[in-house]
């Protein structure tokens, strides 16, 4: 099969993904094949490709919001999931047995693996998860457009619960790509008020067609303060920002699986009962969820699609952030 193989971490700009003719998996026990549709590009794939995050094999072939078609199912799968179209998330697998999975914490199991990180993901054509961790996709939502719920609308629905936002409520998002721009239809479908903050004036343009009460650069004041904030930017120098406007008692969700070093703080940011908390992972439930209110509200993604060879270029747009909404591979 076609694939876009990562051999050594090195920036998005010298092309360090490589299409080549690797052999096709197989489905293990208690596994799925699919035959991949499409895969959505994050920036999670960005903090592996560039080495923010530890290499955990080499080489490796990128990716973890991947659709297609089961076209093979190990020992122990039912060959009546043969033809079905399934969803594969960064959660690739977890224990089962440790705490945090008998917790129902299974997002920061002790031994869990990852997809597109410990397994080979998408960015090929074919991919192998096990079935217990593949889910039904909304039959509305074509490939491209519910390749990015995958990981941008799943973490971007767990950020909003731990964000503790209540329907009503004034909500501010740092950051406006892939998961902003999902989470913000999540926010407005429980009533609530978003205020964005994004450098990019396309982004504020989006943003504000999404129904954003407001849009400003990140270092503004909102007209009003927040009850809760998201970031989803990998800048740290945004903590103290979002906390500025924030009200007393508010909680600030940090989203990203990596940040650059969150600057010193004055302890006058946090009093008054503010919260700061990460967004670790994602659960199979986190996914369920999500996947069934997509279909409920409907959930519209912006997509720019690409074809599976221009992988390194539309990483660099991600990175460049110049990407509107969401970026996809399309597998032939």
């Amino acid at each position: 099969m076609r694939a876009m193989v990562l051999h050594q971490q090195a920036p998005i700009e010298t092309e360090p993904l490589v299409m080549a003719e690797v052999p096709t998996p197989e489905a293990g026990p208690g596994e799925v094949r699919l035959r991949v549709r499409a895969c959505g590009i994050c920036h999670t794939d960005l903090h592996v490709i560039e080495g923010e995050l530890p290499a955990h094999r080499r080489p490796l072939i990128p990716g973890h919001q991947i659709v297609g078609e089961v076209d093979a199912v190990g020992p122990g799968v039912s060959e009546s999931l043969l033809g079905h179209r399934l969803g594969v998330a960064w959660l690739h697998r977890s224990c089962g047995v440790c705490a945090f999975c008998r917790a129902g914490a299974e997002n920061l199991c002790d031994n869990g693996e990852f997809t597109g990180y410990d397994a080979d993901g998408g960015y090929a054509q074919y991919a192998t998860a096990p079935a217990d961790f593949a889910y039904e996709l909304p039959a509305s939502l074509p490939d491209v457009e519910v390749a990015p719920l995958l990981c941008a609308g799943i973490i971007g629905y767990r950020a909003l619960r731990l964000a503790e936002i209540k329907p009503g409520g004034r909500l501010g998002l740092y950051g406006f790509g892939a998961s902003a721009h999902i989470a913000i239809q999540i926010a407005r479908h429980w009533g609530c008020e978003a205020y964005v903050f994004t450098r990019g004036e396309e982004h504020r343009r989006l943003a504000l067609e999404l129904g954003a009460a407001w849009a400003g650069r990140a270092e503004a004041t909102p007209p009003r303060p927040l009850d809760s904030a998201i970031i989803f930017a990998p800048a740290g120098a945004l903590v103290p920002e979002a906390l500025r406007a924030l009200r007393k008692g508010g909680t600030l969700a940090l989203a990203g699986i990596y940040m650059s070093t969150i600057p010193p703080l004055d302890y006058q940011l946090l009093w008054g009962e503010r919260t700061v908390r990460s967004v670790a992972n994602s659960t199979r439930q986190d996914a369920r969820e999500l996947l069934r209110l997509a279909g409920e509200i409907p959930i519209h993604t912006e997509v720019e699609a690409f074809p599976l060879v221009e992988a390194n270029r539309a990483l660099r747009l991600l990175k460049e952030g110049k990407i509107r909404g969401a970026g996809v591979l399309k597998v032939d």
